[in-house]
């Protein structure tokens, strides 16, 4: 094949070279037309990535306006590298969540190191320090070997980078499922803090400003990587490995903080990330915000590799990188900042009237197209959906009851589930404490960290129950944001917005974009209800495997809350002997995509557990005022495994016991995964203001300091065992399956 630099636009359009680079032909006859002529292959490049699902949301966009995405606390919703929500005192939160799943699968290390990096640098690029990493990963069953090499190396890959970049990883979730043997998720989502004086956007604006290229060199790693993360994963997945970016945290470290000092120079304009797509989006995108125009010579352009082309250099998604606009004239004061880093600051164009994107290099114009064409201008699609087969089958089915009759024992099996076990081998590996404001480390319901200088904090959480999505798309999406507002509110938090990170099959798929269509709806109900803006997010689609096997469904949400007081700060352990133990809301017998149906069944099926948002936001508001009143001394939501599994996690801590006495079914009291319940425990004095707050509410049983775990039915015991032995079954489980050769 001729090198890129001799291939003609007419070779381009004869051979559909354009389609290797993921554009249909429709699109590109969409190109021609708006170039009044065909592209050169460079173009064709720019078009390619920028066109990508990854970067333009074609086949979701129409799905993403139904997020809520306003209230009186945001100032900045989507659109911007992260979003931002108002915290008080001029202060504010900034948060955004990202998927690095197709780089993760083939090369899991730096796909999930460098998923951190970006992030890391959505985050600081609106001028806020980065206080906090969490992630949300999905892993296939730990009995295969290739799962278990992805799983080490992507949980190596987030502490290696975020560990030496310094920011604490306070948070997050694993969850484990066949649906994802094939196809990884590796989502990662960063918090940081910000004053309002100091916030900043990517735009390329004032005429005649210059373009500046700071951070490290560009390479030829991560071309195609936005193309790349826009189709499904095949046999052939593995050569695509040069689409996987390499990271230096080192160098990310710099940047930071390089960047935090430029935010207070006055010379500076706008500053973007260069994520996916690199340079191509990081200045389309910046100029076409500001309704400006940009050029640029690809000649100074700090490179790592020799004869590097226009194509590589405008497509590369090599890491620590970020494009500024600064005053002209002023480009010395603003490089001088960056030299104090040791960093590379260049001037590489301007920004110019003419809304065009133009490059040159070696003295030849390589790219002359409409700026808007790029960044606002892809195809929107409106893909056809359909209810799928296994959804009207679900739905006609009789209610799922499982028939337990040693309780003890199955409630060792689901403590031994990878998705319920303890995750401290995760977590241990990364570093918690850095920065030194992490007061509620991984293991509790949500993360929690101080706002330095004052009395508030903010509780953290990502979240995501797929197996309920998957059986009914609609009511898991209210489920995934309401159990992420219950973590915050178990910790004494106000939930006060979120991001999402949307992972779904091919969306061409009509029965996986109804899943889309649905989960988005359910989701966007219970924000409105819940007064939760989405203000940021990422969509990763194409999630599927070898065959067209497509993951469940996954839309994660990451959600911050503010705790006005760290008094009010709650964890979700007991804290002592005598303590009263309450179950605040309704258990039924719902069990369809529950914890237990999949251990005993082997897969999930029938109607996921009822939501009544009314509900929902009457108990999480009754839950913190009982918090903020002083009446709460451990608060736990009710999860995966449901009351059995929620009352041992709670005495693990201290090894502690408990003595619960239970009116109902068995089976249904402790393994049922109702939703919109509460594990409470309130001190004996607090006793009578507790139940005034909850009408009709009476303890379930009392803490004790015997260490056993005691739950009676009727005039049975059902389960007796001592808090030791659930503990072991809980906390061994995942190193012993990394173990075994399975």
């Amino acid at each position: 094949m001729p090198s890129m630099l001799e291939i003609s636009p007419q070779q381009i359009e004869e051979q559909r070279l354009y389609s290797e680079m993921g554009l249909s032909d429709e699109e590109f006859q969409s190109i021609t037309k708006i170039l009044g002529r065909r592209p050169n292959y460079t173009e064709t490049g720019l078009f390619s990535v920028m066109w990508s699902e990854h970067c333009s949301y074609k086949n979701s966009k129409p799905l993403l306006k139904k997020f809520p995405t306003e209230g009186p606390e945001v100032l900045q919703g989507p659109g911007e590298g992260a979003g931002i929500i108002d915290i008080g005192d001029e202060q504010a939160v900034v948060f955004k969540v990202e998927s690095h799943n197709h780089p993760s699968a083939v090369e899991p290390y730096q796909g999930a190191a460098t998923g951190v990096g970006g992030i890391l640098r959505d985050v600081f690029s609106m001028g806020a320090r980065p206080v906090a990493l969490l992630n949300s990963l999905r892993f296939g069953s730990l009995e295969r070997q290739r799962v278990k090499y992805l799983f080490e190396e992507v949980v190596r890959g987030i502490a290696g980078y975020g560990n030496c970049v310094g920011v604490p990883t306070v948070g997050g979730e694993v969850q484990f499922d066949d649906a994802y043997n094939g196809n990884p998720l590796v989502n990662a989502m960063c918090v940081g803090l910000i004053d309002h004086k100091d916030i900043q956007k990517g735009i390329a604006a004032g005429i005649g400003n210059t373009v500046m290229y700071v951070g490290a060199k560009t390479g030829r790693d991560g071309i195609h990587g936005a193309t790349f993360a826009s189709e499904e994963l095949s046999e052939e997945s593995e050569e695509k490995r040069p689409s996987v970016q390499v990271g230096d945290p080192f160098m990310e470290k710099l940047l930071i903080e390089a960047c935090l000092d430029v935010i207070h120079h006055d010379a500076l304009v706008g500053i973007q990330d260069m994520g996916a797509a690199g340079l191509t989006s990081s200045a389309s995108e910046m100029a076409s915000k500001a309704g400006t125009g940009m050029t640029m010579n690809l000649d100074h352009i700090p490179q790592r590799e020799e004869h590097m082309t226009a194509y590589e250099m405008m497509l590369s998604e090599s890491q620590e990188r970020m494009l500024l606009v600064v005053e002209k004239g002023r480009e010395e004061e603003i490089a001088q900042v960056f030299r104090k880093y040791n960093l590379e600051a260049v001037a590489v164009g301007e920004v110019t009237d003419t809304k065009r994107f133009r490059l040159e290099h070696h003295g030849e114009v390589v790219a002359d197209v409409p700026v808007d064409s790029l960044a606002e201008d892809a195809p929107v699609y409106h893909q056809p959906s359909k209810v799928p087969a296994y959804y009207e089958e679900f739905q006609a089915m009789d209610n799922y009851v499982p028939e337990i009759t040693d309780h003890k024992e199955t409630l060792h099996q689901l403590l031994r589930q990878p998705t319920i076990a303890s995750k401290e081998w995760v977590y241990d590996q990364y570093d918690s404490m850095v920065q030194t404001n992490t007061v509620v480390t991984p293991g509790s319901d949500a993360a929690v960290i101080r706002v330095r200088g004052t009395y508030k904090a903010l509780a953290m959480t990502t979240d995501c129950n797929s197996r309920y999505i998957y059986v009914d798309p609609e009511v898991g999406g209210k489920i995934a944001v309401a159990e992420a507002a219950r973590n915050i509110v178990c910790s004494g938090g106000r939930p006060l917005g979120l991001t999402d990170g949307l992972n779904f099959g091919s969306p061409e798929n009509p029965e996986i974009f109804w899943q889309m269509e649905k989960s988005v709806d359910g989701m966007s109900e219970a924000c409105r209800f819940l007064s939760t803006p989405v203000i940021s997010g990422n969509v990763s689609l194409y999630n599927e495997s070898f065959g067209g096997q497509a993951i469940y469904p996954t839309p994660i949400v990451g959600m911050v809350g503010l705790i006005e007081h760290t008094d009010y700060i709650t964890q979700s352990h007991f804290r002592a002997p005598g303590d009263l133990i309450y179950l605040i809301g309704e258990t039924k017998p719902e069990f369809g995509g529950s914890e237990l149906q999949g251990m005993l069944e082997g897969r999930h099926f029938g109607k996921a557990p009822e939501i009544n948002l009314n509900i929902e936001m009457t108990r999480q508001s009754q839950v913190r005022t009982a918090i903020e009143k002083g009446l709460v001394q451990s608060a736990h939501d009710l999860a995966e495994g449901g009351l059995g599994v929620a009352l041992a996690e709670s005495l693990f801590d201290q090894e502690l016991g408990c003595e619960v006495n239970l009116e109902r079914d068995a089976t249904t009291a402790l393994f049922a995964e109702s939703q919109t319940r509460f594990l409470l425990s309130v001190k004996p004095e607090n006793k009578n203001a507790f139940e005034a707050l909850f009408r009709g509410s009476k303890p379930i049983g009392t803490v004790t300091d015997e260490g056993t775990y005691r739950v009676v039915s009727g005039d049975d015991t059902v389960v007796e065992e001592q808090t030791s032995a659930l503990k072991t079954s809980w906390k061994g489980a995942i190193p012993c399956l990394l173990k075994s050769k399975g």
